[in-house]
Order: structure tokens, then C-alpha cells, then sequence
């Protein structure tokens, strides 16, 4: 099974992907963790791509996703989850990170692109602050074809 959650900066899907890394023993990817697997950028697409197809039907994994051009490596047939947040709670956050204050260039850059996934195809949309991650965890599993659902998570 393949998981590629997908969202802004600050949402909230490491948690996601932490606690559906512990309930599945998944492995997870963030990003760019894929370069790792060759010298060359194309090489390592490649690689992770093949990875994530072999992933549909084998060992579970997750990729954590927060570039819009990233979502093209999810294989067909992924469980993909958007997982959202308000702009004010992406602000507080990301100024946690910085150690407090939000420089007015950085607050001006998460303003241009909040909601830039909203518009994605997704299975599960996961709203931070919202949805409790035991209950999205669950929404998530109930995608998974073994369990006889189909992606709205109707048997």
C-alpha cells in the first residue's frame, strides 16, 4: 500500500505519517528523501517510482509530500490524503520553527501559497485541528483495497 500525503508546510503531516508509520510499519519518505537512492536526480525518480509501484501490492509506505510536482510519483492506485490547516495555525507554527517570529517575507509566502492543494484529487482530506489522527488513521485504512472498500470508504 502506498500513502502519499500531501499538503502545505505546517499542516501536520509528519504526525500523520508518524502515527500511520507506527501503526503499519510503514517506511517514509519526505520530499526529496528519495535523491538518496542514486547520484542523478532522474536516476533516483526513477528508482522511488519503481519503489512505490512495487510498494501497491507489497510492504507499505508512505510519502509525505509538500511540493505540488511531487504528487506525479504517486503510482495510480495510491491512497492519497490532503491534509489542510487555516492560514493563522500554518502562521503560529511555521513561527514556532523560526523561534517565535515570522519574518514578513516568509508570512507573505505561505499567504501566496495556502490552498495550492486544495484543488488535488484525494481520497481523505484531514482538516489539522479537526479531524484527531487516531480517526484519520482510520479513514486512511479503510481506503486500503484489502479491506474490501472503495476509496469514498464504502464497502
Amino acid at each position: 500500500m502506498v500513502i502519499g500525503i500531501f499538503g502545505e508546510s505546517c499542516v501536520g503531516k509528519s504526525a500523520l505519517a508518524e502515527r500511520l508509520k507506527t501503526r503499519l510499519g510503514a517506511e517514509v519518505y519526505t520530499g526529496k528523501d528519495f535523491l538518496r537512492l542514486a547520484k542523478s536526480e532522474a536516476e533516483a525518480k526513477r528508482i522511488f517510482q519503481g519503489l512505490l509501484q512495487a510498494a501497491m501490492d507489497g510492504a507499505h509506505v508512505i510519502y509525505v509530500i509538500a511540493e505540488r510536482e511531487h504528487l506525479s510519483l504517486l503510482p495510480e492506485g495510491a491512497v492519497r490524503v490532503l491534509v489542510t490547516a487555516g492560514l493563522e495555525t500554518i502562521k503560529a507554527r511555521f513561527a514556532q520553527r523560526m523561534g517565535g517570529t515570522l519574518p514578513v517575507p516568509v508570512a507573505g509566502m505561505l499567504e501566496r501559497k495556502h490552498g495550492m492543494f486544495d484543488s488535488e484529487p484525494h481520497h481523505v482530506h484531514v482538516k489539522s485541528g479537526e479531524t484527531e489522527l487516531d480517526a484519520a488513521c482510520e479513514q486512511v485504512l479503510r481506503c486500503h483495497p484489502a479491506l474490501g472498500r472503495t476509496p469514498d470508504g464504502r464497502g
